[in-house]
Order: C-alpha cells, then sequence, then structure tokens
C-alpha cells in the first residue's frame, strides 16, 4: 500500500495514498465535524461544516472530499476554522424551525449537538425566512417535516444507495429547495418500501416513525382491554443505548421488567414466532424440493423486502415463501391457540409488538393478516418508542432487576434469537431442514458461512446426497444485484435469505439512532450479541422446542397443515411501480 506523509495540527502522520483529509484525521483520533457526510454514499462536501485550513490553499476546504498528498499540512482547530463552522450553523439555523423541546431528536441532534460545541445561540445574527411546516404523513410508518430539514441528503443518498429505491430527493432550487418525491407526490402513494432506513441516516428532526405510544398508553389504561406485548430479537441488542448502555448489551432482562411495570398483562418472546416461521418455512422448502415447486425459495420475514419484491420483482413472488413473519405468525397464534386456551374474545385481546422495524408498522395493516377476523398484531412500537415509554413512565431501567418472559410464549431456542442479524434466518432454518431431510441429528449447529455483515453470502452444502446452494443479501442493493443474477440464469440456488436493511433487523429503521461513523461498528456487536445469546442456549433448533411441540400437538397438527396455512401463512400482490 503506497503511503504520504502529512501534518495534522502539527503532528506527522503517515497514512495511505487517496484518503480524504477527513479519514486520515479520524484514523489519527482527530474527530472533524460533520451532517452531511455518509462514509461511502454521501461524500459531497455540500454542508461545509467539514471545513479544514490547507497550507498554500487559498480557502477552506470541505475535508471530507479533499484527498491528502505528500507533505500537506493541515489545521482543524483554528480560530478561522472555527469561525467558519459557527456560521455555517448560524446559517443553517436562520430558516431551521427551532422548536427542539418538542422535538422527537432534542439532545439526539446532530445539528443541536454542533451548535452547542460551536456556542451558536438560538437567535442567530441572520434573520431568515423560515420553511413552512408541511407534514407529509401519509405513509404508514413515517412523517417528514421539512421545516427541520437541513439539506443534507443524507436519507436521499440511503433510499438510492443501500436500497435501491430512490423515491425521494431535491425538488426545486434554490431557496424553494426541499426534499420530496418527483412531483411533489405524497411519500403514501409512491412505492416507498417503509423500511425507515432515512431516518436513522437523518441528522435532525425533519424524519421520524409515527408515534403510537399514546395509543398503547390508552389500551393499557382501557380495562377492558386484554394488553399482551411481544419484543423482537434485536431489540434486546439495541433498547440498553437509549438509556447510556454500550452498543450490544442484550438487556432482555430489564426490557421484560420495564413492560411488565409499563402494565402489559403478559409480556412474550417474538423469537417463539421465529421458531414457529422455521418449523413452517423449512416445511416449506421441503415440500417444495421435493415436489418440484418454485425455487429458488425466499424468506418472508422482512416486509420491507416483501414490499420492494411486490413492486420491483413481481415476476418473483411466487419464489417468496408463503409464511407471515415472526411478528404476524406470534399475534395469529395470541388470538387463536392462546385466546381458546385461556378462553378470552380476541376481540378483547391487544396485540403490541416492539419492533427494530418501521416496516412493521406496515406490514401489520396488510391484507391477509387477520387469522380471527381481527388483525393479528394491532400496534407496532420501534424500539425507540418503547425507550420514549420507558422514560416517560419515569422507570430507572439500567436499575430494574433482569426478569424472564411470561410462559409458555416466552420460551424460544437460539436459533429464534438469530433471525435479528442477516444470515440468522437462513442459519436457523437450515438446522430444521437438514435434520428434516437427512433424519440424524447433527453433530455442530453453527452454518458460520451465512455469518457476517457482508451484504452477500454464498454456500453450499451436501444434504442427504443433494447439493443445496444458498444465498443471503441485506441491503436491497445487494438484492436487487443478487436476484438479477437469478433472473439471468446467472446464479442457481435453493434457498434465498434477503433482509431490508444492512446487516438485518440490528440496524432496523427504528432501532436507537447513533452517529453515522459509528454505524458498522455498532451493528456487528448488536448482532454478536445475539449470537452470543444463541450459544448460550440450551435448545438451538426450532423443531426441539417444548413449545412447538405443544402448539402442534394441541392446535395446528403438523407443520403445512390446512389449519396451519389458515392461520400461519399469507399471500402477496403484485404493485404498481410509481413512474
Amino acid at each position: 500500500m503506497e503511503t504520504v506523509n502529512i501534518k495534522i495540527n502539527g503532528m506527522p502522520l503517515t497514512v495511505p495514498k487517496g484518503i480524504t483529509i477527513l479519514e486520515a484525521a479520524r484514523s489519527a483520533g482527530i474527530e472533524i465535524p460533520t451532517l452531511c457526510y455518509l462514509k461511502e454514499i454521501n461524500a459531497i462536501g455540500a454542508c461545509r461544516i467539514c471545513v479544514v485550513e490547507v497550507k498554500g490553499a487559498r480557502s477552506l476546504v470541505a475535508s471530507c472530499v479533499y484527498p491528502v498528498a505528500e507533505g500537506m499540512e493541515i489545521v482543524t482547530n483554528s480560530p478561522r476554522v472555527f469561525e467558519s463552522r459557527k456560521t455555517t450553523l448560524e446559517l443553517i439555523l436562520s430558516t431551521h424551525e427551532r422548536r427542539c423541546l418538542s422535538c422527537v431528536r432534542s439532545q439526539n441532534c446532530e445539528l443541536q449537538t454542533l451548535c452547542r460545541e460551536m456556542g451558536v445561540e438560538e437567535e442567530t445574527a441572520f434573520a431568515g425566512e423560515n420553511i413552512p411546516q408541511e407534514i407529509d404523513d401519509s405513509a404508514p410508518h413515517m412523517y417528514r417535516d421539512n421545516s427541520r430539514c437541513i439539506l443534507c441528503r443524507r436519507c436521499v443518498a440511503v433510499c438510492r444507495k443501500w436500497q435501491d429505491v430512490g423515491v425521494i430527493g431535491p425538488n426545486n432550487r434554490g431557496f424553494s429547495t426541499h426534499i420530496g418525491c418527483a412531483f411533489d407526490q405524497p411519500l403514501g402513494e409512491v412505492n416507498c418500501i417503509s423500511c425507515g432506513q432515512c431516518i436513522v441516516a437523518c441528522p435532525t428532526g425533519a424524519l421520524g416513525e409515527k408515534d403510537d405510544t399514546d395509543k398503547v398508553w390508552a389500551a393499557l389504561s382501557d380495562p377492558e382491554k386484554y394488553v399482551v406485548v411481544q419484543t423482537a430479537p434485536a431489540t434486546r441488542a439495541a433498547l440498553g443505548e437509549a438509556f447510556g448502555l454500550p452498543a450490544g448489551t442484550n438487556v432482555q432482562g430489564k426490557m421484560v421488567a420495564a413492560l411488565r411495570r409499563l402494565g402489559f398483562k403478559k409480556v412474550f418472546d417474538t423469537d417463539v414466532g421465529a421458531d414457529l416461521t422455521i418449523m413452517e418455512e423449512a416445511n416449506e422448502f421441503i415440500e417444495r424440493v421435493k415436489e418440484g415447486g418454485k425455487l429458488p425459495m425466499i424468506t418472508s420475514c422482512s416486509p420491507g423486502w416483501v414490499k420492494y419484491c411486490e413492486y420491483y420483482y413481481p415476476d418473483m413472488l411466487g419464489n417468496l415463501s408463503t409464511c407471515k413473519s415472526p411478528q404476524q405468525m406470534f399475534g395469529a397464534t395470541i388470538k387463536t391457540w392462546y385466546a381458546e386456551k385461556m378462553g378470552i374474545d380476541p376481540k378483547q385481546i391487544v396485540m403490541v409488538s416492539i419492533m427494530p422495524c418501521t416496516a412493521k408498522k406496515f406490514e401489520a395493516g396488510r391484507d391477509g393478516q387477520s387469522a380471527a377476523g381481527v388483525p393479528d398484531v394491532d400496534y407496532v412500537l420501534t424500539t425507540r418508542e418503547l425507550a420514549r415509554m420507558i422514560q416517560r413512565a419515569g422507570l430507572n431501567f439500567n436499575r430494574l432487576p433482569d426478569e424472564e418472559y411470561d410462559s409458555p410464549l416466552g420460551e424460544a431456542t437460539g436459533a429464534g434469537v438469530i433471525f435479528g442479524v442477516t444470515g440468522g434466518v437462513m442459519e436457523a432454518a437450515l438446522r430444521t431442514a437438514v435434520e428434516t431431510l437427512t433424519g440424524e441429528e447433527l453433530k455442530h449447529v453453527d452454518f458460520t458461512e451465512v455469518r457476517g455483515m457482508e451484504g452477500i453470502k454464498e454456500a453450499s452444502y451436501n444434504v442427504a446426497g443433494m447439493q443445496v446452494n444458498i444465498a443471503v443479501a441485506s441491503g436491497l442493493a445487494n438484492a436487487k444485484r443478487l436476484l438479477d443474477q437469478v433472473r439471468s440464469g446467472e446464479k442457481q440456488y435453493h434457498f434465498i435469505e434477503i433482509m431490508a436493511c444492512p446487516g438485518g433487523c440490528v440496524n432496523g429503521g427504528g432501532q436507537p439512532i447513533q452517529l453515522p461513523r459509528d454505524r458498522d461498528e455498532i451493528r456487528q456487536k448488536r448482532g454478536q450479541a445475539l449470537y452470543q445469546s444463541d450459544a448460550a442456549s440450551v435448545l438451538r433448533k426450532s423443531h426441539e422446542s417444548p413449545v412447538m411441540k405443544a402448539l402442534y400437538s394441541e392446535y395446528f397438527g403438523q407443520p403445512g397443515s390446512h389449519r396451519a396455512h389458515e392461520v400461519l401463512h399469507t399471500h402477496y400482490t403484485a404493485r404498481k411501480k410509481y413512474q
């Protein structure tokens, strides 16, 4: 690797040739502030917050796009640099809606933090014309408030480059520039796939999930309602971040304790729904292999991916597993088997889900998600919304005792917990499918080839004399690459797992928002927490779960049965893509 010698703030450094000043500074432990920068997808030098001095340059340069060169001398902390950054922040604030007290991102806003660090007052020297507050809340999962937008274009970059959707972009020019859909169509009327990655990319409160906490509070206070809650696997690895705990801290026990204190009648684990999904999905895969069904079979756990498929790959809807997601399977089971067992009218049950995903809000309202004649799931809260409920209730989260989920729908296997990370659904399915096909017990249940945060992973296994080719993709731009290869015949697979969010649910659009520079490390740590939980589990294969055995013996009969299809399976519809 070719290197160059530079100086930053008088400190000599040897760094790789061609990297930017920003990257060089960060490698030396010097943090240059940014607003528009997202590594690899949005290096546009637009916000001018990252400016630095370079000896010999007549003007300040944007460090996120300016490459280093041999002998370069850089100053990141001069009075000139500070004054420029402060002026830029004041200009941004001059047109910005400054109702910070009521903003959902208050105290977790990159703009607010920079203004505090730079000593910017709320009333600046620049009296600008404020952007009108016109909120687009047409989508089922989120809102956009452009009066709080700073035109950093990070949301545009993730929508187009991570997710290959590109339904938002800058409209108009000059002062009238704003982020929106083409021809200013409402977000709810275009082919948005509800993933929420734009929300976690936004540095301010311009984007946010639709908050359903007041509806849940109302249900909890209604004596006529039996309110139960389920928590997705990825939430336990991220919720603690909202209370100052390190990324990847498994707070399952404290989360359960908090939910009980909020007033839920029962606190259950969506991992049980994941185990149920494996029972049905593995059976469906085996049936397709044996009976000549449509292959490759593609997982259907990620509602953002399912919606993307309906818009962009309608010709491949027959490849999707007909299984509902774990969230929906769990809700359907609560309102059928559990309601019958407990003698409760399904209409009185309120099923609340705690999810790392904004697309789950959309999924709960899909057709084919009402097994008992009422919605399988009534309300979906993101991890962030749960954190706000805990704070509002005055609970000292870090001092809560660790408590267990309620029985029997809180007793899951390790296979269920790894659903929250890319490759986890595939690995869990393989554990059951391989044992079923071979009739032999797996000595090693870790399929490590499908682990890791790479966008696309491939593997082949010899199962009962058959070569089984599998692939895993996360992030829809990666899914597109993979599916185009399948369409063209370049690649042949039997089984594919796709998750909409890069890295899987641990990096979902509803997870606690962290600084972009920490994104890769954080999703790694969240994923590691789930694998550690799996490794520590006594049972690590879904079909060995006593809960699964009871559900099938008492109610469903066997995987793929008529009743199982009525309650646990669904259908898909090709959607008209907005042009």
